[in-house]
């Protein structure tokens, strides 16, 4: 896993509504981050991967 130093201020902000809210839709992050739901999908899928995003509540 990475550090969280190493993450942009977009994947840190993906995070933070992900805590706030487990259940927020893709498209709802989207446009949170002002990004496409493609690359915030991509964006979670790495989170995921990396070990940022253990589950979801």
């Amino acid at each position: 896993m990475s550090d969280l130093q190493d993450l942009d201020k977009i994947d840190r902000r993906i995070l933070a509504l992900l805590q706030q809210d487990g259940r927020i839709s893709n498209l709802k992050l989207a446009e949170e981050v002002q990004m496409s739901a493609t690359a915030v999908l991509e964006r979670v899928r790495r989170l995921t991967r990396e070990g940022f995003i253990l589950g979801y509540e």
